[in-house]
């Protein structure tokens, strides 16, 4: 009876050791590759914005594509910025003299992508603001053999995550 029992255990032991943990390294390993994916991504439409000074519905698609090639379904989050112009003198002990002030108003997703989706393009101004955020929505093979072994992460954590912010250099149009 003990030796069919410690039988019993090694082979289960053997089994976890032989197709368990692999598993859990090579779906650590593809979270890795979706993050560098999706960082870089993120980086490089941001780099495009700031230098350009516009947001095109081509380059947003071909970046949307780029991130949902990981498989995975992402929350992106797009603010920008607009430099606005308050021509009031500037009341400052140091710098009197000094005539307007600037003063920021955010555009957010929703707004740029009625935008992009009327007109094609998304025009901004040198000095505005761009910020992009990506989170992953769903969960992971590697979250879900986590949660399923160690219950280390919960229900609404992410595993997939970039942002990248910048000030636009040129004017879009």
């Amino acid at each position: 009876m003990s030796d069919t029992l410690i039988t019993i255990i090694a082979i289960s032991l053997a089994a976890v050791l032989m197709f368990v943990f692999p598993l859990m390294t090579i779906s650590d390993r593809t979270d890795d590759v979706a993050q560098l994916t999706v960082e870089t991504a993120t980086t490089e439409f941001v780099d495009h914005i700031r230098s350009t000074g516009k947001i095109t519905k081509a380059k947003y698609d071909e970046f949307l594509e780029t991130i949902t090639s990981t498989g995975n379904t992402y929350v992106r989050e797009i603010e920008v910025q607009k430099k606005g112009k308050n021509y009031g003198k500037k009341v400052s002990q140091a710098q009197a003299d000094k005539i307007g002030e600037n003063v920021h108003y955010s555009i957010y997703t929703s707004q740029i992508e009625k935008v992009l989706n009327e007109d094609g393009v998304y025009i901004l101004q040198e000095g505005d603001i761009i910020s992009v955020n990506v989170k992953n929505t769903n969960q992971t093979i590697a979250q879900q053999l986590k949660n399923f072994f160690y219950t280390v992460t919960g229900n609404d954590t992410y595993t997939i995550a970039a942002q990248h912010a910048g000030v636009v250099t040129a004017n879009g149009k």
